[in-house]
This record gives C-alpha cells, sequence and structure tokens, in this order.
C-alpha cells in the first residue's frame, strides 16, 4: 500500500470537525496481520481490532501546521512488545475508540516493518518537504 489520509479525515478536515493543532493526535503502531485496512470504510479507532493495536503513543507534542503540512515532534512507544508491526495509523483521541477518528496510515516509512523486543520503539517523522502529511 501506500501511505495515506482516510476518506473520513479528509472530510473531517475539509468540514473544521478536526483540529490538528488543538486535538488530542496519537500514534498506534499497527499489525497488518490482524488489520486490512479500508480507507474508504475504516473510520474510527473501532476500526482496528484490538490485537491489530500493538502499541499507542501519547499524544503528539509540538505539533505544527505550515502551508498544508503536518508536523510534530518525534514520539516515543515505551517497552514495546507483541506482534511486528507493519504500519503506524494516527487518530484523533476522543477518550473512545468507537469515536476516535482515524487521520493518517503510514506503511511506507523508515523502520517499518519493526519487531518488537520489549524496548522502546522511536518514530521519528520525516524531515522531508511533506513532513507527515500534507493536505
Amino acid at each position: 500500500m501506500a501511505n495515506t489520509l482516510y476518506d473520513g479525515a479528509r472530510e473531517r478536515f475539509l468540514t473544521g470537525q478536526i483540529n490538528w493543532s488543538g486535538d488530542n493526535i496519537k500514534a498506534v503502531l499497527v499489525d497488518l496481520g490482524n488489520y486490512s485496512p479500508n480507507f474508504a470504510t475504516d473510520v474510527y479507532l473501532s476500526s482496528i481490532p484490538v490485537i491489530a493495536r500493538i502499541a499507542t503513543s501519547g499524544n503528539l507534542a509540538g505539533k505544527t501546521v505550515t502551508g498544508g503540512i503536518a508536523d510534530a515532534n518525534d514520539v516515543t512507544f515505551t517497552s514495546v512488545t507483541g506482534a511486528s508491526c507493519e504500519a503506524l495509523v494516527l487518530y484523533m483521541d476522543s477518550g473512545s475508540a468507537a469515536t476516535s477518528p482515524l487521520l493518517v496510515y503510514i506503511d511506507t516509512a523508515t523502520g517499518l516493518p519493526i519487531t518488537p523486543n520489549g524496548g522502546n520503539i522511536i518514530v521519528q517523522w520525516s524531515n522531508a518537504a511533506g513532513k507527515i502529511f500534507k493536505l
């Protein structure tokens, strides 16, 4: 596949329902052996089975938006164990998986796939022109 925004996220960004700078945005490491993404129909975090969610970050910090490009500080997942992670998904955390919109799917990044070994996993966002993603 390729890195992409979920269709529901595109709609929410365009209608002002997601505020990259102000909302609680988190990342989840995902095992694609237990999740087959459908960017048109997967809307909320609950679309990703719990067994496929290997580790979840805290809220992204240092979020910026410049020229339609989203960026944030690098993120650390601590003491990660479990299945191999082939993708990373960003979502807006509402406090409930049933109402937390999926935003961005990333599976073509340096370090993916990764097999957890109980240590920390650090995600370093791209420093290229598109950073994390561009609208």
